[in-house]
């Protein structure tokens, strides 16, 4: 049995690590509540850009002349992994980073070209022996359009040059503060979701203009594009950090209390059975005595 002293240093110190996460569990929300109002403003944007570009592709009658929508065989794929740079956040690098894992296994056979953003993401692939091309530091409240704009134009450096042939961003998206999931988009070559075949795409002439053409806006918007839904896609991940964390950060503060209060338990058993036992030591000395 463990003696009083023993127990009491153990309470002090869980104590202490109950401090800890209690603060770091008030920051984490603190940094959610930021990061969420940013990603209401974010989220409506790529959306409605994205609807946008789906239905100029789809009204156009060939996108032959498009550089970034050039489907060719599929021999090197990039990947744009967004994790954090620091751990004590759940599930939410492990689960973003197997999924990557798993699409990357899905196209064994092809020449991958890793860009890790986060430090958790670069670790993780770095001990399996995957090829990083590229790091950069993990989304946060300071993450700006100029950081995924420089992560845009070296995919599609990439992608023109013939690097490769495919890139893919992978990403958590937000759903509440306990529901966030692992997100595949391929952002290269450029292909619009399907749309309302029964919608009026002959009315495409004549609800929109372009100057000179379709071909050359799209040539033009889809740089724009690419560098939105990077964007759109480092705000959602800054959220589920956050979110993850402070959701971690209150169970274990919660598992601490619950911890301190089974050494107090225990440290009252052993005291009181060290009472007893000096008790019985002053009887039996009194009744030798007689």
């Amino acid at each position: 049995m463990a003696t009083m002293k023993a127990i009491k240093k153990r309470i002090s110190s869980v104590n202490n690590t109950k401090k800890i996460m209690k603060a770091m569990n008030l920051v984490a929300t603190s940094n959610l509540q930021k990061a969420k109002t940013r990603l209401e403003h974010v989220r409506p944007l790529t959306e409605d850009l994205k609807g946008i570009m789906d239905n100029v592709k789809t009204g156009m009658e060939t996108d032959d002349e498009i550089a970034f929508c050039e489907e060719r065989e599929v021999k090197s794929i990039a990947y744009i992994i967004l994790t954090s740079d620091r751990g004590l956040c759940g599930g939410f690098n492990a689960n973003v980073s197997k999924e990557s894992l798993a699409l990357i296994e899905s196209n064994s056979g092809k020449e991958e070209s890793i860009i890790a953003v986060g430090k958790k993401g670069l670790e993780y692939f770095s001990r399996r022996g995957k090829n990083i091309v590229h790091k950069c530091p993990a989304p946060s409240l300071v993450t700006t359009s100029g950081d995924a704009e420089d992560l845009g134009q070296r995919a599609t450096n990439m992608f023109l040059s013939g690097e490769v042939d495919e890139v893919y961003l992978v990403y958590t998206r937000f759903r509440t503060v306990l529901s966030h999931d692992p997100c595949i988009v391929r952002l290269l070559p450029f292909k619009a979701d399907d749309v309302d075949k029964k919608a009026d795409t002959a009315g495409f002439n004549t609800l929109m203009s372009f100057d000179p053409d379709p071909a050359t806006f799209m040539e033009n918007a889809i740089p724009m594009y690419l560098n939105l839904t990077i964007f759109g896609a480092m705000v959602e991940s800054a959220v589920c950090e956050y979110a993850s964390r402070m959701t971690s950060m209150d169970s274990a503060t919660r598992n601490a209390t619950e911890i301190i209060e089974n050494l107090t338990l225990e440290y009252n058993r052993v005291r009181q059975s060290k009472i007893t036992q000096e008790l019985i030591e002053i009887v039996t000395g009194a009744n030798a005595v007689k």
